[in-house]
């Protein structure tokens, strides 16, 4: 991770702080801000290969901050940091434009780990396209197509999908369907998976049989990476 420029937008100064130093001793380049007034004016002079950013900040909020930054064209891989439990921000901030997110408080050797994966999928061209099973996810604009045919999926459904698409080939287990998509708004007792899936497949599939979304027996779901 030598010469990558990170910016970090956040609030709390010792979070920051902390923040700054773990990332540089990793090899980061980086450059903070405490408000999102003050990253405008970054972004506005310097490129950037990632964005760490707080979507609770004083004056103008990161949700707002990322909106404008997508809606002006920026590309930058943003990983957002979200209250635990806060569901409504982890749905707004992915509907916003927001690659990855992260809930407060969080282990440093995760946060690195969605890094290095945010910017390995910039570096091979894949940050605001998923292709799996004949579907294609725009991650920026929060759009799912199938054949140009756009999917109209619900905020839920399209974290849902992405989550798939983001593994596909591989298994997703319910736990991690419940945690990403739910948080700690999910209720082990009800059938809300099964639910969502079975819609998700209804939207996504052009006929009985054709859906690319598979039950792995005991396990969870996966999605055919072709």
């Amino acid at each position: 991770m030598r010469d990558v420029r990170l910016l970090i937008v956040e609030d709390e100064a010792e979070l920051r702080k902390s923040l700054r130093l773990g990332l540089a001793e990793d090899g980061f380049t980086i450059t903070c801000a405490d408000r999102a007034e003050h990253a405008e004016r970054l972004l506005a002079d310097q490129v950037f290969d990632a964005i760490v950013l707080d979507l609770r900040l004083p004056g103008k909020d990161g949700i707002d901050f990322l909106r404008e930054i997508r809606a002006a064209g920026n590309p930058t891989p943003v990983l957002a940091l979200t209250a635990r439990g806060s569901l409504d921000d982890r749905v707004i901030g992915l509907d916003s434009g927001a690659d990855d997110y992260l809930t407060k408080p969080f282990a440093f050797a995760e946060l690195l780990a969605r890094l290095r994966a945010l910017i390995r999928r910039r570096t091979i061209g894949t940050q605001s396209t998923l292709k799996a099973g004949g579907l294609e996810f725009d991650t920026v604009r929060r759009r799912a197509l199938r054949d140009g045919r756009d999917l109209a999926l619900s905020p839920k459904e399209a974290i849902l999908l992405e989550l798939l698409m983001r593994n596909a080939g591989q298994p997703v287990t319910r736990d991690m369907i419940a945690e990403v998509v739910w948080g700690t708004g999910y209720n082990d007792f009800t059938n809300l998976i099964e639910v969502f899936i079975n819609r998700l497949r209804q939207k996504i599939s052009d006929g009985p049989g054709d859906s690319p979304i598979a039950t792995v027996r005991g396990v969870g779901y996966s999605i055919r990476s072709h």
